[in-house]
């Protein structure tokens, strides 16, 4: 434990010599900390756990600072960063549990699964003869027997519809890819769509093959989907914004009390340096997807629509720590190039309020009515091309508002959603129906012309409901509820038969803040 303390002690001071973090431990306060600690591991009346104890008090020092510094755990960093990374070591499987039982969906394209045969809808009951099905082994546990580092072996025991023996694979662990571009496609003659969930490190190379097939099929304007994008690296933002802005334009730059203020500049040599574009954000858009959402909106370049963003502006530079763990220490804040600090308001220590953010809107009405939200004059700024007014104060105001129509998806759709109803029964209609559903659409453009979710499915998902006490208050909330539970379980088939775009592409058509969006790009 005192081990623990002096490495930490001495990290806080090798850090000191950098001229970029002139951090001032006073040996008064370092002797403090000593002395607590040994008075708790040679006198406290129970036994300790040093490396919780050390963990604790690294997490209450931070958690009095803001909302976002954070310590993470060893195995804490490698979850955090294996999205942002672009891979990790597997089998190639993306799987979901009916039951206890892994059921594969789909197999990675060329990946370690493929090339040894498995097929969607296998369903994986053994791992090295170990049983994982039947056993109610947690998730987590499952996904490390299936994952391992890249060239190791692992041998599957398979069960295959209409093969009535267990079939027994050998795959060879290898990179598999993590996209964050879950969609792209044509909307509508002359306008791609793109979605991304998250900004890491092949973002932009994904992006820039995304932007390519789309040109190909005869795309002149954009609408960049940031939904629910909760952010990811800074450079990623970056570079997308630079696919869109002129030469030497700011897209963001960051300042701190100890931090000088660096500006990121656009090189110019973009791919959509022309032609409309709407970026599409939400109450959850936040961090890098706001630089980018800012950058745009600030030079002029592209229109903004949805709900005002999270308001997550504030620069995290991550600490390595000698036992893998890490913090991230908060240095600087995030501005737009017409000088907005992204971040919105909080107290210090006071997580549970900025918790509640999203609460505090909704009941506000926030998220209905753009007249609910009142802007401070102080954080009046001016797009720099039209020289529009726009606000700072935390988040990104979009240009065009787009209510939250709590109508759409009733509290009755909410229950059987919490409860997993519907993806279950999904997965199970789907993996009965899979082999006359690929022969009877064997296209996706036939699939979504004339596909029909049966009533048996949706007597299916009510009986469930009504087996867990789940009952939708009146006939009105029932006839609410169908048109969209319809089209969230037509979204899942074609997801499960091909791929997140196809799931986009039918949800795409009832989601209103893309249709707002078209109708921003054609007027």
């Amino acid at each position: 434990m005192k081990r623990n303390i002096i490495t930490l002690a001495a990290l806080l001071l090798t850090l000191s010599l950098s001229a970029q973090m002139r951090i001032n431990i006073g040996a008064e306060n370092l002797r403090k900390l000593q002395i607590a600690e040994m008075a708790i591991s040679n006198l406290y009346v129970d036994s300790v756990d040093e490396t919780k104890l050390v963990e604790d008090a690294i997490r209450g020092m931070l958690k009095e600072l803001d909302p976002h510094s954070s310590y993470a755990t060893p195995k804490e960093v490698k979850s955090l960063n294996e999205p942002l990374q672009g891979n990790f070591d597997g089998i190639g499987v993306q799987f979901n549990m009916v039951e206890d039982t892994l059921l594969v969906i789909q197999t990675v394209v060329n990946g370690p699964s493929e090339k040894v045969g498995i097929l969607s809808g296998d369903r994986i009951v053994t791992v090295n003869d170990t049983a994982i099905a039947g056993v109610k082994m947690p998730k987590e546990d499952i996904m490390k027997r299936l994952r391992g580092p890249r060239g190791t072996k692992v041998k599957l025991g398979i069960v295959r519809r209409s093969v009535p023996e267990m079939l027994y694979f050998t795959v060879t662990r290898d990179k598999i890819p993590v996209k964050s571009i879950t969609a792209s496609y044509m909307i509508r003659p002359t306008i791609g769509y793109i979605r991304i969930d998250n900004f890491g490190a092949t973002t932009h190379q994904e992006f820039v093959e995304a932007l390519s097939s789309l040109k190909e099929q005869g795309m002149k304007n954009l609408m960049l989907d940031l939904q629910d994008n909760g952010g990811g690296y800074l450079q990623a933002a970056v570079q997308i914004a630079n696919e869109f802005l002129q030469r030497n334009d700011l897209i963001v730059y960051t300042e701190g009390l100890r931090q000088n203020r660096h500006d990121y500049l656009a090189e110019g040599n973009g791919q959509m340096l022309t032609g409309k574009v709407v970026v599409l954000v939400n109450e959850l858009t936040a961090s890098a997807a706001e630089i980018v959402s800012g950058a745009l909106q600030d030079h002029d370049r592209g229109w903004v629509v949805g709900r005002r963003t999270f308001g997550k502006g504030l620069v995290q530079r991550p600490i390595d720590l000698p036992d893998g763990s890490m913090i991230r220490l908060t240095i600087a804040h995030y501005y737009t190039p017409s000088g907005r600090c992204i971040q919105k308001p909080y107290k210090k220590g006071d997580l549970k309020e900025y918790e509640m953010d999203f609460e505090n809107r909704l009941k506000h009405g926030e998220l209905m009515n753009p007249d609910s939200i009142h802007f401070d004059d102080s954080q009046k700024f001016q797009t720099l091309r039209q020289h529009r007014t726009v606000y700072g104060g935390g988040g990104i105001m979009p240009d065009a508002f787009v209510p939250l129509d709590t109508m759409q998806y009733t509290r009755f759709h909410r229950q059987l959603a919490a409860k997993s109803i519907v993806t279950d029964k999904s997965l199970r209609y789907i993996d009965n129906n899979r082999n006359t559903l690929k022969k009877t659409y064997p296209s996706f453009q036939e699939f979504n012309s004339k596909y029909q979710v049966p009533q048996s499915l949706i007597d299916t998902i009510l009986d469930a409901a009504e087996k867990q006490n789940l009952k939708f208050k009146d006939d009105e909330e029932m006839k609410r509820t169908l048109p969209y539970l319809r089209l969230q379980l037509k979204a899942l088939v074609a997801r499960d038969l091909w791929d997140m775009t196809e799931y986009f592409q039918v949800m795409n058509e009832e989601n209103h803040i893309v249709q707002k969006a078209l109708e921003v790009i054609k007027n």
